[in-house]
Protein backbone atom coordinates (compact mmCIF):
# COMPACT_ATOMS: atom_id res chain seq x y z
CA UNK A 1 0.00 0.00 0.00
CA UNK A 2 1.13 3.67 -0.63
CA UNK A 3 2.18 5.36 2.91
CA UNK A 4 -0.24 8.49 3.86
CA UNK A 5 2.70 10.39 4.60
CA UNK A 6 4.60 9.84 0.89
CA UNK A 7 4.87 13.10 -0.28
CA UNK A 8 5.86 12.29 -4.21
CA UNK A 9 2.30 11.31 -4.32
CA UNK A 10 1.43 13.60 -8.25
CA UNK A 11 -1.30 13.94 -10.49
CA UNK A 12 -0.14 14.09 -14.31
CA UNK A 13 -2.73 16.09 -16.19
CA UNK A 14 -3.18 16.04 -19.79
CA UNK A 15 -3.66 18.96 -21.78
CA UNK A 16 -5.41 19.42 -24.64
CA UNK A 17 -8.40 17.44 -22.87
CA UNK A 18 -12.02 17.77 -22.32
CA UNK A 19 -14.19 20.02 -24.90
CA UNK A 20 -13.08 20.02 -28.54
CA UNK A 21 -14.74 22.95 -30.73
CA UNK A 22 -17.22 21.42 -32.07
CA UNK A 23 -18.83 20.19 -28.89
CA UNK A 24 -18.47 23.77 -27.36
CA UNK A 25 -20.03 24.97 -30.66
CA UNK A 26 -22.84 22.13 -30.42
CA UNK A 27 -23.47 22.71 -26.72
CA UNK A 28 -23.70 26.75 -26.92
CA UNK A 29 -26.39 26.06 -29.79
CA UNK A 30 -28.69 24.63 -27.70
CA UNK A 31 -27.88 27.21 -24.86
CA UNK A 32 -28.16 30.22 -27.28
CA UNK A 33 -31.66 28.48 -29.09
CA UNK A 34 -33.11 28.30 -25.38
CA UNK A 35 -32.32 32.08 -24.60
CA UNK A 36 -33.56 33.15 -27.95
CA UNK A 37 -36.72 31.32 -27.96
CA UNK A 38 -37.37 29.74 -24.73
CA UNK A 39 -38.31 26.33 -23.99
CA UNK A 40 -38.65 23.49 -24.82
CA UNK A 41 -36.09 23.22 -27.60
CA UNK A 42 -36.07 19.96 -29.13
CA UNK A 43 -32.91 18.10 -29.98
CA UNK A 44 -32.16 14.80 -31.79
CA UNK A 45 -30.32 12.19 -30.15
CA UNK A 46 -27.94 13.42 -27.10
CA UNK A 47 -26.41 16.54 -28.26
CA UNK A 48 -22.65 15.31 -27.64
CA UNK A 49 -22.16 12.12 -25.41
CA UNK A 50 -21.94 12.76 -22.32
CA UNK A 51 -24.58 12.04 -18.97
CA UNK A 52 -23.55 15.69 -17.33
CA UNK A 53 -24.14 17.79 -20.12
CA UNK A 54 -27.43 16.12 -21.41
CA UNK A 55 -29.00 16.54 -17.84
CA UNK A 56 -27.57 20.33 -17.43
CA UNK A 57 -29.39 20.71 -20.35
CA UNK A 58 -32.49 19.07 -19.46
CA UNK A 59 -32.76 21.52 -17.05
CA UNK A 60 -32.57 24.66 -18.77
CA UNK A 61 -35.16 23.08 -20.96
CA UNK A 62 -33.99 21.15 -23.75
CA UNK A 63 -35.82 18.27 -24.89
CA UNK A 64 -33.94 14.71 -26.33
CA UNK A 65 -35.82 12.62 -28.31
CA UNK A 66 -34.43 9.47 -30.01
CA UNK A 67 -36.27 9.96 -33.72
CA UNK A 68 -37.39 13.54 -35.77
CA UNK A 69 -41.07 12.37 -35.88
CA UNK A 70 -41.21 12.84 -31.82
CA UNK A 71 -40.60 16.46 -32.47
CA UNK A 72 -44.66 18.34 -32.45
CA UNK A 73 -45.14 20.33 -35.80
CA UNK A 74 -44.18 23.62 -35.52
CA UNK A 75 -41.38 23.29 -33.03
CA UNK A 76 -37.33 23.63 -33.38
CA UNK A 77 -35.15 20.46 -33.33
CA UNK A 78 -31.51 20.63 -32.91
CA UNK A 79 -29.21 17.82 -34.96
CA UNK A 80 -26.28 16.56 -32.53
CA UNK A 81 -23.21 17.09 -33.30
CA UNK A 82 -22.53 13.63 -34.46
CA UNK A 83 -24.23 14.48 -37.68
CA UNK A 84 -27.35 13.30 -39.61
CA UNK A 85 -28.61 11.52 -42.52
CA UNK A 86 -30.07 13.48 -45.37
CA UNK A 87 -33.43 11.95 -44.85
CA UNK A 88 -33.74 13.32 -41.40
CA UNK A 89 -33.22 16.28 -42.74
CA UNK A 90 -36.03 15.79 -45.25
CA UNK A 91 -38.18 14.32 -42.08
CA UNK A 92 -38.24 17.47 -40.16
CA UNK A 93 -39.17 19.54 -43.50
CA UNK A 94 -42.31 17.23 -43.90
CA UNK A 95 -42.84 17.17 -40.10
CA UNK A 96 -43.09 21.15 -40.36
CA UNK A 97 -39.66 21.86 -38.17
CA UNK A 98 -37.37 24.43 -38.13
CA UNK A 99 -33.98 22.87 -37.86
CA UNK A 100 -30.67 23.92 -36.02
CA UNK A 101 -27.83 21.78 -37.20
CA UNK A 102 -24.93 21.40 -34.79
CA UNK A 103 -22.87 19.07 -37.13
CA UNK A 104 -19.57 19.28 -36.20
CA UNK A 105 -18.11 21.03 -39.27
CA UNK A 106 -15.26 18.17 -39.50
CA UNK A 107 -17.92 15.56 -39.58
CA UNK A 108 -19.67 18.03 -42.24
CA UNK A 109 -16.23 17.96 -43.67
CA UNK A 110 -16.17 13.79 -44.00
CA UNK A 111 -20.17 14.12 -45.16
CA UNK A 112 -19.30 15.76 -48.28
CA UNK A 113 -16.37 13.79 -49.08
CA UNK A 114 -18.97 10.97 -48.99
CA UNK A 115 -21.20 12.52 -51.52
CA UNK A 116 -18.35 13.09 -53.64
CA UNK A 117 -16.62 10.05 -54.30
CA UNK A 118 -20.21 8.67 -54.54
CA UNK A 119 -20.68 10.85 -57.51
CA UNK A 120 -17.30 9.87 -58.60
CA UNK A 121 -18.89 5.92 -58.53
CA UNK A 122 -15.96 4.99 -55.53
CA UNK A 123 -16.92 2.74 -53.42
CA UNK A 124 -15.92 3.59 -49.99
CA UNK A 125 -15.08 1.67 -46.98
CA UNK A 126 -15.75 3.64 -44.11
CA UNK A 127 -13.83 2.65 -40.42
CA UNK A 128 -15.79 3.20 -37.69
CA UNK A 129 -17.99 1.40 -35.46
CA UNK A 130 -21.49 -0.14 -36.10
CA UNK A 131 -24.57 2.03 -34.80
CA UNK A 132 -22.70 5.21 -33.71
CA UNK A 133 -24.43 7.94 -34.90
CA UNK A 134 -21.82 9.42 -36.82
CA UNK A 135 -21.03 6.51 -38.62
CA UNK A 136 -25.28 6.06 -39.09
CA UNK A 137 -25.07 9.76 -40.40
CA UNK A 138 -21.98 9.78 -42.89
CA UNK A 139 -23.51 5.92 -44.57
CA UNK A 140 -26.71 7.74 -45.37
CA UNK A 141 -25.31 10.57 -47.16
CA UNK A 142 -24.04 7.69 -49.81
CA UNK A 143 -25.69 4.39 -49.03
CA UNK A 144 -25.87 2.51 -52.78
CA UNK A 145 -21.38 3.28 -52.25
CA UNK A 146 -20.45 3.05 -48.18
CA UNK A 147 -19.44 -0.32 -46.94
CA UNK A 148 -18.86 -0.45 -43.13
CA UNK A 149 -15.23 -1.76 -41.96
CA UNK A 150 -15.81 -2.27 -38.13
CA UNK A 151 -11.92 -2.53 -37.88
CA UNK A 152 -8.79 -4.40 -38.62
CA UNK A 153 -10.39 -8.29 -38.40
CA UNK A 154 -13.60 -6.97 -40.59
CA UNK A 155 -10.44 -5.86 -42.70
CA UNK A 156 -10.09 -9.43 -43.82
CA UNK A 157 -13.77 -9.99 -44.60
CA UNK A 158 -14.73 -7.11 -46.57
CA UNK A 159 -15.03 -7.24 -50.86
CA UNK A 160 -15.26 -4.81 -53.26
CA UNK A 161 -16.76 -4.81 -57.06
CA UNK A 162 -13.77 -2.65 -58.12
CA UNK A 163 -10.69 -2.93 -56.70
CA UNK A 164 -9.55 -0.05 -58.63
CA UNK A 165 -11.79 2.38 -57.21
CA UNK A 166 -12.23 2.59 -53.74
CA UNK A 167 -11.48 5.10 -50.71
CA UNK A 168 -11.30 4.62 -47.06
CA UNK A 169 -13.34 7.44 -45.10
CA UNK A 170 -13.25 6.97 -41.08
CA UNK A 171 -15.44 8.24 -37.98
CA UNK A 172 -13.89 10.72 -36.54
CA UNK A 173 -13.13 10.04 -33.03
CA UNK A 174 -11.36 6.28 -33.41
CA UNK A 175 -8.20 5.51 -32.30
CA UNK A 176 -5.53 7.19 -34.66
CA UNK A 177 -3.56 3.97 -33.98
CA UNK A 178 -6.46 1.31 -34.53
CA UNK A 179 -7.51 3.23 -37.60
CA UNK A 180 -3.93 3.31 -39.61
CA UNK A 181 -3.87 -0.62 -38.55
CA UNK A 182 -7.64 -1.19 -40.39
CA UNK A 183 -6.12 0.94 -43.34
CA UNK A 184 -2.98 -0.91 -43.31
CA UNK A 185 -4.95 -4.16 -43.30
CA UNK A 186 -7.37 -2.79 -46.34
CA UNK A 187 -4.39 -0.93 -48.27
CA UNK A 188 -3.05 -5.36 -48.16
CA UNK A 189 -5.84 -6.96 -49.54
CA UNK A 190 -6.50 -3.32 -51.92
CA UNK A 191 -3.31 -1.67 -52.95
CA UNK A 192 -5.06 0.43 -55.38
CA UNK A 193 -7.21 2.17 -51.98
CA UNK A 194 -6.81 5.56 -52.01
CA UNK A 195 -6.54 8.31 -48.87
CA UNK A 196 -8.92 10.71 -48.29
CA UNK A 197 -7.77 14.13 -49.03
CA UNK A 198 -6.86 14.74 -45.76
CA UNK A 199 -6.80 12.74 -42.12
CA UNK A 200 -10.49 12.33 -41.09
CA UNK A 201 -9.69 11.62 -37.30
CA UNK A 202 -10.36 15.13 -36.07
CA UNK A 203 -7.68 17.45 -34.77
CA UNK A 204 -9.06 17.23 -31.00
CA UNK A 205 -8.79 13.62 -30.89
CA UNK A 206 -5.35 13.02 -31.92
CA UNK A 207 -4.44 15.49 -29.69
CA UNK A 208 -5.93 13.92 -26.96
CA UNK A 209 -4.77 10.91 -27.59
CA UNK A 210 -1.06 11.99 -28.11
CA UNK A 211 -1.36 13.65 -24.70
CA UNK A 212 -2.31 10.65 -23.18
CA UNK A 213 0.08 8.13 -24.33
CA UNK A 214 2.42 11.06 -22.47
CA UNK A 215 1.20 10.81 -19.31
CA UNK A 216 0.40 7.12 -19.44
CA UNK A 217 3.98 6.38 -20.27
CA UNK A 218 4.83 7.85 -16.50
CA UNK A 219 1.06 6.99 -14.22
CA UNK A 220 0.95 3.76 -12.84
CA UNK A 221 -3.41 4.78 -13.03
CA UNK A 222 -4.83 6.62 -15.65
CA UNK A 223 -8.34 8.10 -15.18
CA UNK A 224 -10.49 9.12 -18.06
CA UNK A 225 -13.71 11.46 -17.65
CA UNK A 226 -16.26 10.13 -19.83
CA UNK A 227 -19.72 8.86 -20.50
CA UNK A 228 -19.40 5.25 -21.40
CA UNK A 229 -21.47 5.93 -24.83
CA UNK A 230 -18.74 8.44 -25.48
CA UNK A 231 -16.33 6.59 -28.34
CA UNK A 232 -13.60 9.15 -28.28
CA UNK A 233 -13.26 9.03 -24.53
CA UNK A 234 -13.58 4.84 -24.68
CA UNK A 235 -10.74 4.79 -26.64
CA UNK A 236 -8.09 6.87 -24.68
CA UNK A 237 -8.64 3.96 -21.99
CA UNK A 238 -7.88 1.98 -24.83
CA UNK A 239 -4.47 4.12 -25.69
CA UNK A 240 -3.69 5.02 -22.96
CA UNK A 241 -3.41 0.68 -21.57
CA UNK A 242 -1.31 0.28 -24.61
CA UNK A 243 0.95 3.78 -24.09
CA UNK A 244 1.72 1.03 -20.66
CA UNK A 245 -0.66 2.58 -17.81
CA UNK A 246 -0.56 -0.24 -15.84
CA UNK A 247 -4.40 0.65 -15.38
CA UNK A 248 -6.89 2.79 -16.80
CA UNK A 249 -10.78 3.43 -15.99
CA UNK A 250 -13.08 5.59 -17.72
CA UNK A 251 -15.78 7.30 -15.26
CA UNK A 252 -18.32 10.08 -15.20
CA UNK A 253 -17.16 11.68 -12.34
CA UNK A 254 -15.21 11.40 -9.03
CA UNK A 255 -17.98 9.69 -7.59
CA UNK A 256 -17.37 6.75 -9.47
CA UNK A 257 -13.60 6.57 -8.88
CA UNK A 258 -13.05 3.23 -6.30
CA UNK A 259 -10.65 4.24 -3.80
CA UNK A 260 -8.44 0.94 -4.21
CA UNK A 261 -7.28 2.33 -7.54
CA UNK A 262 -4.80 3.78 -5.74
CA UNK A 263 -3.31 0.92 -4.06
CA UNK A 264 0.24 0.56 -4.48
CA UNK A 265 0.10 4.20 -6.72
CA UNK A 266 2.61 7.30 -6.73
CA UNK A 267 1.67 8.66 -9.88
CA UNK A 268 -2.34 8.98 -11.46
CA UNK A 269 -2.59 9.99 -15.14
CA UNK A 270 -5.70 12.35 -15.74
CA UNK A 271 -7.99 13.52 -18.65
CA UNK A 272 -11.23 13.78 -20.42
CA UNK A 273 -13.17 12.98 -23.38
CA UNK A 274 -14.03 15.97 -25.95
CA UNK A 275 -17.24 15.65 -24.63
CA UNK A 276 -16.87 16.71 -21.07
CA UNK A 277 -16.67 19.75 -19.08
CA UNK A 278 -13.77 21.11 -17.29
CA UNK A 279 -15.49 21.14 -13.99
CA UNK A 280 -15.90 17.16 -13.53
CA UNK A 281 -12.31 17.05 -14.00
CA UNK A 282 -11.92 19.29 -11.35
CA UNK A 283 -14.12 17.35 -9.39
CA UNK A 284 -11.56 14.17 -9.95
CA UNK A 285 -8.48 16.60 -8.83
CA UNK A 286 -10.13 17.86 -5.57
CA UNK A 287 -11.13 13.73 -5.04
CA UNK A 288 -7.40 12.89 -5.51
CA UNK A 289 -5.94 15.57 -3.38
CA UNK A 290 -7.74 14.74 -0.39
CA UNK A 291 -6.25 10.93 -0.76
CA UNK A 292 -3.04 12.60 -1.13
CA UNK A 293 -2.30 13.26 -4.67
CA UNK A 294 -1.83 16.97 -4.18
CA UNK A 295 0.64 17.72 -6.58
CA UNK A 296 -0.63 18.45 -10.25
CA UNK A 297 1.43 18.74 -13.39
CA UNK A 298 0.33 19.36 -16.57
CA UNK A 299 1.56 17.32 -19.23
CA UNK A 300 1.01 19.43 -22.04
CA UNK A 301 2.45 18.10 -25.86
CA UNK A 302 0.68 20.57 -27.95
CA UNK A 303 -2.10 23.96 -28.07
CA UNK A 304 -5.21 24.00 -29.35
CA UNK A 305 -6.53 26.84 -31.10
CA UNK A 306 -9.57 25.99 -33.12
CA UNK A 307 -13.28 27.77 -33.06
CA UNK A 308 -16.12 27.17 -34.55
CA UNK A 309 -18.83 30.03 -35.41
CA UNK A 310 -22.06 29.07 -34.33
CA UNK A 311 -25.07 27.71 -36.80
CA UNK A 312 -26.33 30.15 -39.11
CA UNK A 313 -29.47 29.35 -37.93
CA UNK A 314 -29.35 30.91 -34.66
CA UNK A 315 -29.13 34.14 -36.55
CA UNK A 316 -32.91 33.95 -37.96
CA UNK A 317 -36.37 34.02 -36.00
CA UNK A 318 -36.93 30.47 -36.16
CA UNK A 319 -40.15 30.41 -33.86
CA UNK A 320 -41.50 32.64 -36.41
CA UNK A 321 -39.97 29.88 -38.89
CA UNK A 322 -41.53 26.84 -37.32
CA UNK A 323 -44.52 28.69 -36.92
CA UNK A 324 -44.75 28.80 -40.74
CA UNK A 325 -43.81 25.59 -41.77
CA UNK A 326 -46.42 24.31 -39.52
CA UNK A 327 -48.80 25.76 -41.36
CA UNK A 328 -47.37 24.94 -44.62
CA UNK A 329 -47.27 21.08 -43.19
CA UNK A 330 -50.91 21.29 -42.21
CA UNK A 331 -51.62 23.06 -45.87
Amino acid sequence: MVDPSDTNRRVLLAAPRGYCAGVDRAVIAVERALEQYGAPIYVRHEIVHNKYVVQMLEQKGAVFVDETSEVPRGEIVIFSAHGVAPEVHREAERGGLATVDATCPLVTKVHKEAVRFAKDDYEILLIGHEGHEEVVGTSGEAPDHITLVDGPEAAEQVEVKDPSRVVWLSQTTLSVDETMETVGALKRRFPLLNDPPSDDICYATQNRQTAIKQVAAEADLVLVVGSRNSSNSARMVEVALGAGAKAAYLVDNADEIDEAWLADVTTVGLSSGASVPEVLVDGVVEWLAERGFGQVEVVQPMREHIQFSLPKELRRDLRAEAAARRVEANV
